[in-house]
């Protein structure tokens, strides 16, 4: 990042600024990494700059593991704040106290990212100063459907150029997710069997034990599809899939990568849907001896809500590499345990094998929770005097005891002040995700969730999905894997 740079956080007083936002900053700042930072928080509250450090230093202490006092008094001078709507007149008070390097992240709800861009854009802070830069940080999701996904770039492109548009999605952010591209591209073992040719099937799960919490107002309106599947779902599902890179040096030609792969992907035939897409929505179960109530009498959800906590897709990718692959994609709320993994399945070995014994098939797993670690499931000889086979799991922590763990936030604002796109989205990538999901959507519009007991794997349904011989991985893994 620059010498001097400015970052303007709209929606500063607001609960992504506390939890995510000042403690990832927090972090770089104790780190040395981002010198000469001014940090100015904008909200409709009329605060004075000694009540909005005070907000954040409260902030730092409930949220930050790494607060330590000594260094709060630093990170302080850093802090300015401006209260004021999302009008230009009041947005151009900004004017004076931004460097020629500044950053405007809209920390704001995604009804307001279109108009707070428009105004910044009408108050001239889309324009570049000479020997500096703008560049417009906005939060997922990017709409509700493609036209509104459309309509917003509108919005956007309006004042401000794509490319200083940087759409934040944090799993991109993630070192398991960025772990995934070093291990397959910077392994040669991996690279000959990564196709259709060795390759059974692909699960992406990503599940949860928590309800709605308080997010129902939310969440009501949204479900589990766009909240999980087509943004964050969609990126691991890119990454598993796109043909190496010619260069890494260039953002574009990651995300021109990441684009072949969704317009690749077979469209969901609408009158064959039952094929491709399950939901379901959880009712009151048990939690070990903890009763859970079911997802309609949650505080803030209607009671005749049709709205889907749990999500499975089944993809196909029409190119050479992956013809005849499922993919799935899965996520839900109020499941068995708190489960994130990528497992790649392998096909079965072919030929007779010594004492006609039988196999299971192999299955690399990049695990992102409950630890972030690899697994690959292999066979050996079981001990004892006859010719027995019994399945290993060959397990990799990804971190060592000594070595920091950055959160995603920490690696994507460092990227966003540096300058390095290669983890936001360009549109072309949101647009496509939202053309794959929209017959599904559609769909959707009418009939109701399957059913599911809280705290289970989700609805039984989800295994029409597969194919003949398959079946989903546990929710709540094996004693051998759940380290």
């Amino acid at each position: 990042m620059p010498n001097q740079a400015t970052l303007v956080i709209l929606g500063a007083t607001g609960d992504l600024t506390q939890r995510l936002l000042m403690p990832a900053l927090y972090r770089l700042h104790r780190l040395g990494l981002t010198p000469g930072l001014k940090i100015i928080g904008y909200a409709v509250e009329d605060w004075s700059r000694e009540r909005f450090e005070q907000h954040i230093h409260e902030a730092l202490k409930n949220f930050a593991a790494d607060y330590a006092p000594r260094d709060w008094t630093a990170f302080a001078q850093q802090l300015d704040y401006l209260g004021g709507q999302l009008t230009p007149p009041d947005l151009g008070r900004l004017k004076d106290r931004l460097a020629p390097a500044a950053l405007f992240y809209l920390a704001l709800p995604p009804p307001l990212f279109g108009p707070a861009a428009q105004a910044l854009g009408e108050a001239g802070f889309a324009k570049e100063p000479r020997g500096g830069w703008r560049r417009l940080v906005v939060e997922k999701p990017f709409g509700t459907d493609l036209a509104s996904a459309q309509q917003l770039r509108e919005q956007m492109h309006e004042h401000w150029d794509e490319a200083q548009i940087l759409r934040i999605d944090h799993f991109l952010g993630k070192e398991a997710t960025q772990n995934l591209m070093v291990f397959r591209f910077a392994n040669r073992f991996l690279e000959p069997v990564w196709n259709a040719r060795h390759i059974a099937q692909v699960q992406i799960t990503y599940a949860e034990t928590l309800g709605v919490e308080k997010r129902a107002a939310y969440y009501d309106h949204i479900g589990a599809l766009r909240d999980m599947l087509q943004n964050h779902l969609m990126q691991l599902f890119s990454l598993v899939a796109i043909e190496p890179p010619a260069t890494w040096d260039d953002a574009d030609v990651l995300r021109n990568h990441k684009v072949e792969v969704l317009r690749s992907v077979v469209p969901i035939d609408p009158h064959q849907l039952d094929r491709y897409a399950v939901r379901g929505q959880y009712r009151a179960g048990r939690c070990g001896r903890k009763k859970l109530a079911g997802y309609c009498n949650e505080p803030g959800v209607a009671p005749d809500s049709r709205t889907e906590t749990f999500a499975a897709l089944r993809l196909e990718i029409d190119n050479w590499r992956w013809q005849g692959v499922p993919f799935y994609l899965r996520s839900g709320k109020r499941l068995a345990s708190d489960t994130s993994e990528i497992a790649v399945q392998f096909h079965a070995v072919p030929g007779a094998l010594p004492g006609g014994m039988r196999v299971d098939n192999n299955w690399m797993i990049f695990r992102m929770k409950p630890d972030e670690s690899m697994h690959l499931l292999a066979n050996a000889k079981q001990p004892g005097l006859t010719l027995n086979s019994h399945q290993v799991t060959l397990s990799a922590p990804y971190f060592k005891e000594d070595e920091q763990e950055f959160s995603a936030y920490e690696q994507l604002l460092l990227d966003a002040l540096s300058g390095d796109r290669s983890y936001f989205l360009r549109f072309d990538e949101v647009e496509w995700s939202w053309r794959v999901l929209e017959p599904v959507l559609k769909d959707w519009q009418t009939g109701m969730p399957d059913y599911y007991a809280a705290g289970s794997e989700g609805p039984t349904t989800q295994s029409r999905l597969l194919d003949a011989g398959q079946s989903w991985r546990p929710i709540a893994l094996p004693a051998d894997e759940d380290d």
